[in-house]
Order: C-alpha cells, then sequence, then structure tokens
C-alpha cells in the first residue's frame, strides 16, 4: 500500500535537517572551535649575575659651566681648562674659580651643581652609587630615584666628619675647609652623619650643622634670612691694608668683593683688603645653604699720608761768631 502524500512531502525535510544537525559538530570543531595555545618554549638558564657586575660603572659629564673652570685627572694630576661635556671619572678632580660655576651630571640620576670656589673629588662611580668628597666651597646635589634602580648619593666633607646622603632628593652643603659643615634641605630626606657614626635625618626646610669633632646639630627651620653683622673701619684710612671684620651664621658662605672667605665653626670671619688711591667700594655677600642672601657694602677712602716736611736748613752764623771745635769763641776781629 502506497505511503499517503503528505508523509512522501515531509521525507526530504525531515531527511535534511538530520543532515544539517549532523554537520554542527563539524563546523563547530572545523570553524568555531580555538586553536590551542602553543607550547612555551623551552627556559633558558639565567646567567648568574655577580655583585660586581651589578654595580656597573658610570661616567660623569661636566655638563655644563661658565667662568673658570679647571679639571684634573687624579690627585696628581696636571689642571687642565674645562671642556663643555667632558667625561669625568673616579679620582678626577673638578674646581670652579671665582664667580664661576659648574653642573656635573651622573646620568639621569644626579646632578651636582658647584657654586663659585669650590671643589669637589669624584671617590666612587657606578649605577647605584654616586660618592663624592666636597673639599671646600659649596654644591647642591639632586638625586632623582628610579623604580628599576636604587641609586645612593653620598657627599662627604674633607677635613670634617660630617657625611650626607640620600637616595631621593635636593640638599646644599657647605664645607668651610676647617672642619664646620652645613647642611639644607629642600626636597626629600638626608642623612646627616657627624662624629662616631651617629646621624640626624634633615627633612625638607631643615638645616643642620656638623662642627669640628661633634655630632650634628638637632635639626632646625632654615631662616629665610641671613644673619650678617659687619664691622668697617671708620674715617679716612691712612694704611693701605685695612682688616673688615664680620660674623654671619655658621656654615653660610661669605664673599668679599667676589672672593671667598673662610668663616670659623661660629660664622666669624676678617679679610685683609688692600686700598687704592681714593674711594674703595667693598662689597660683602653671605648665602645660606637654603639659598637666602644677605648683602652689605661699605666705601673705605684711602688717604695717603702728608709726605714728611723737609728739614730746616742750620742758620748761618752770626757775624763775628768762629765756630771751633771745643765750642764757640766770641770776639772782634784785629
Amino acid at each position: 500500500m502506497a505511503a499517503p502524500p503528505s508523509r512522501r512531502r515531509q521525507a526530504p525535510f525531515l531527511i535534511g535537517l538530520v543532515l544539517i544537525l549532523a554537520a554542527l559538530p563539524v563546523g563547530w570543531f572545523v570553524f568555531l572551535r580555538e586553536p590551542p595555545a602553543p607550547l612555551p618554549p623551552q627556559a633558558q638558564p639565567r646567567p648568574v649575575v655577580t655583585q660586581e657586575e651589578a654595580k656597573k660603572a658610570v661616567e660623569l659629564v661636566l655638563s655644563s659651566f661658565e667662568g673658570t673652570v679647571d679639571v684634573k685627572h687624579g690627585e696628581a694630576g696636571a689642571w687642565e681648562p674645562a671642556r663643555k661635556d667632558m667625561p669625568l671619572r673616579s679620582t678626577d678632580v673638578v674646581r670652579t674659580g671665582r664667580g664661576s660655576w659648574a653642573v656635573v651630571l651622573n646620568g639621569e640620576s644626579v646632578e651636582l651643581r658647584m657654586e663659585a670656589d669650590t671643589e669637589i673629588s669624584v671617590a666612587e662611580l657606578s649605577d647605584q652609587l654616586s660618592e663624592f668628597l666636597l673639599n671646600n666651597g659649596m654644591a647642591t646635589a639632586t638625586v632623582r630615584g628610579r623604580s628599576n634602580v636604587r641609586h645612593t648619593f653620598i657627599l662627604k666633607a674633607k677635613g670634617a666628619d660630617a657625611e650626607a646622603s640620600t637616595s631621593q632628593g635636593t640638599f646644599t652643603m657647605s664645607n668651610n675647609g676647617e672642619g664646620t659643615v652645613s647642611v639644607g634641605t629642600r626636597e626629600g630626606d638626608v642623612k646627616l652623619t657627624g662624629k662616631e657614626g651617629k646621624f640626624v635625618i634633615v627633612r625638607a626646610g631643615q638645616r643642620s650643622i656638623v662642627r669640628p669633632g661633634q655630632e650634628p646639630t638637632t635639626p632646625v627651620t632654615i631662616p629665610s634670612t641671613v644673619f650678617m653683622k659687619m664691622e668697617w673701619p671708620t674715617g679716612k684710612q691712612r694704611n693701605r691694608e685695612v682688616a673688615v671684620v664680620g660674623h654671619t651664621d655658621p656654615g653660610s658662605r661669605v664673599t668679599v668683593d667676589g672672593a671667598s672667605v673662610p668663616t670659623d665653626e661660629n660664622g666669624q670671619f676678617t679679610v685683609n683688603l688692600s686700598l687704592k688711591d681714593g674711594a674703595n667700594m667693598v662689597k660683602v655677600a653671605a648665602v645660606s645653604v637654603g639659598g637666602a642672601r644677605q648683602d652689605a657694602q661699605q666705601e673705605l677712602t684711602y688717604e695717603a699720608p702728608p709726605p714728611p716736611k723737609p728739614p730746616k736748613p742750620p742758620k748761618p752764623p752770626k757775624p763775628g761768631t768762629i765756630k771751633v771745635d771745643t765750642g764757640v769763641f766770641q770776639g772782634t776781629s784785629p
């Protein structure tokens, strides 16, 4: 008996539906399935890095300067004029002259600005450590922290017990060359060490002083002004050489007519000046480690003493007077 016409019409539809359902898994496997992740490459063994290799040597650069700046390579080297972008290495020495300045860079980690009449020595350099010696004068260090390498900057004072160190910040150090050192911090924190390893933390806006053979003083707020008192000679000066005496804050940098003048541990100073004929304008400036400045000036007049009067000529003998060796005989000529 033949199937009804409606069933014959449904048969192709059912066969097609079965074929479509059967093809779905194959299509998903071919077109939609994510390819398997590639096998990771075989890890290579890490090379062993020694401590010496980790502290890579770096090179300083004298990036900019103005005025008279000299460099010598090693303590026994000869002084030579500085050149822009001049490379510096350990044991090199840099000095600035009167009215001069210089900036030394250690990559992106350290910037060291030297003021006039300042001398520094390079002690040690690496990508993790910069160590300098401030022989005398004033210098400002800016240390920038980096995320991948921790860099420590150390500035020691020659002839003193003071040592300042930081990993990030800005500070100024002055060294009078006789054992008195002042440190003022502008940004960050600075560890200031004195006698027998005793130290203080000098925070931003503070200063501390290390005197000969003493520990650092308790950090205090940096004054906004600089104290300076002068004792000027009075009246007209009869001597060409005069002494100018003054007093300022301990650790401040003093210049007289642009030339640096050393101060003692209490901030007192004396400078001998040679005067020219007539009026002499003498200018004095004191600068603190916080950047404050105080100026003073005075006109000193040199007036040469009058020349000595010539001796009076001897009086002529009176008439009728005869001079003899044994005295004076007076009489009348025959």
